[in-house]
């Protein structure tokens, strides 16, 4: 290789590098949340479970479910509600469904209500989603998001995320990763087990 053609190629790395960075950081980075429904965030891992006295109240969320009824949370308020932002693309989601599936059926009789939120999918594979992955519970159909924009307190900024909300309509816990039945059975049994 001649030294010309060796410092162009050198050259050429060095441009490529340069329009990668610039296209990353800064305020005129590229938006790595928008796009098409292949786009999301993994989890951080983070989980929060906030003491009775540190708990926001959580926006009245509402909005249609997969079947088309309506979802009000305000109409829940005295159960608790464990909100599951999942889409049908996201592989985190695909393996946390049975794990959700399963701590749903053992605290639905202890007044313990699930309502998924499908974000950033198409309505026939969320209903295909839980078809194949034999969910009972409601998920609401929010394309565009708008449902975790409304959870300033405590945003779920993570594909999959769970949210769970106390018999007084508040925040109790934010997990921001996939779970396990394990992990997330306990938190939900103790937040039920609270007097209103």
């Amino acid at each position: 290789m001649s030294p010309l053609s060796s410092w162009i190629r050198r050259g050429a790395a060095a441009a490529c590098l340069i329009a990668v960075g610039a296209c990353s950081t800064g305020a005129d980075a590229v938006d790595q949340e928008s796009g098409g429904s292949q786009r999301f965030v993994a989890g951080s891992g983070a989980s929060t479970v906030y003491a009775v006295d540190d708990r926001a109240s959580a926006p009245d969320i509402s909005g249609e479910l997969l079947d088309g009824e309506q979802f009000r949370l305000s109409e829940a308020r005295g159960d608790v509600v464990v909100l599951n932002f999942w889409g049908s693309w996201c592989a985190p989601c695909r393996a946390e469904a049975d794990d959700l599936e399963r701590v749903y059926t053992a605290t639905k009789a202890s007044g313990v209500r699930f309502v998924g939120v499908n974000v950033k999918d198409t309505r026939s594979r969320a209903a295909a989603f839980d078809v194949n992955f034999k969910i009972t519970y409601p998920s609401l159909f929010d394309q565009a998001g708008r449902v975790a924009l409304q959870l300033k307190a405590a945003p779920p900024n993570a594909i999959p995320a769970t949210i769970v909300i106390d018999r007084e309509g508040r925040i109790a816990a934010v997990f921001r990763k996939g779970l396990l039945d394990d992990e997330l059975q306990p938190v939900v049994g103790r937040i039920a087990a609270e007097k209103p």
